[in-house]
């Protein structure tokens, strides 16, 4: 198979996937769903290339495509439990913003965005299915597989930190009381363990790729996702959801946004 029919591919398995989901948020009148089908559809392309050439893959693929699945699966379901029965605020926000457009932009501007910067992200997924020029036979599929698992953990686990936070916080007497925000665990050394870990995963598969003889033109995918999550959303939108709160604020000045490193006092 060719570069060109792989991306095609992926483009192709993106926008039906994300459209299927614009079709259930204009029924539940939810966008935020969208964010359910974030890891599920790097998964749908990972599969998608296994189904579509069982014999042509390279050595290795296998390695690539469980690291994906089991990242994906994880991020879907942790997302699918934890969403509450209203619109996420951000999609609320844009949906008051855009008024009686938001019918239409919502597709595009949510969910085939998603879908596009998904099939970017990807890169790492299509070049291990299309050897480049990368250094098969070397170690680097095993390295970035430890390196993936660095960061699965850092995700995972401040995942799982935060949820039992949030439990706690609301099976008290009173919610109020207490502090507001996770400051303890993986939170003491990063304010974003969760946003730290899918980085860099995204960069050990970019290096696992490159042991399955992939290309370096791969390092788009893990670019991509490092900018997004570091001045777009992710650790940007939050930090200036909670820019004048004091208690945050404080929080702030003992804790490294996102590398972990100790905590200042």
């Amino acid at each position: 198979m060719s570069l060109t029919e792989l991306f095609a591919l992926a483009g192709l398995t993106a926008g039906l996937f994300m459209s299927a989901f614009y079709v259930l948020s204009l029924i539940k009148r939810d966008a935020s769903l969208v964010d359910i089908g974030w890891g599920a559809g790097f998964v749908l392309i990972a599969w998608v290339f296994r189904l579509r050439f069982p014999d042509a893959l390279p050595t290795g693929y296998d390695v690539i495509l469980w690291l994906v699945t089991a990242w994906g699966l994880r991020l879907a379901t942790h997302i699918y439990l934890r969403k509450p029965a209203a619109e996420d605020w951000r999609y609320r926000d844009m949906r008051d913003r855009w008024a009686g457009q938001f019918w239409w932009r919502s597709y595009i501007q949510i969910f085939l965005l998603q879908g596009l910067l998904m099939v970017v992200i990807s890169t790492p997924i299509i070049a291990a299915a299309h050897p480049g020029d990368g250094l098969a036979g070397a170690p680097w599929l095993w390295i970035g597989t430890s390196i993936w698992l660095v960061g699965f953990f850092f995700e995972a686990v401040g995942d799982w930190q935060l949820d039992r936070f949030i439990k706690a916080k609301r099976a008290r007497a009173n919610p109020a009381d207490g502090p507001r925000f996770m400051t303890t665990g993986l939170w003491r050394y990063t304010r974003h363990p969760n946003y730290f870990g899918e980085v860099v995963l995204w960069w050990g598969l970019f290096i696992a790729q490159l042991g399955v003889g992939g290309s370096w033109w791969a390092i788009i995918g893990p670019l991509m996702i490092t900018f997004l999550l570091l001045r777009v959303s992710g650790v940007t939108m939050l930090e200036q959801k909670y820019a004048d709160d004091a208690e945050f604020e404080a929080y702030k000045q003992r804790t490294s946004a996102f590398f972990p490193l100790p905590s200042k006092h």
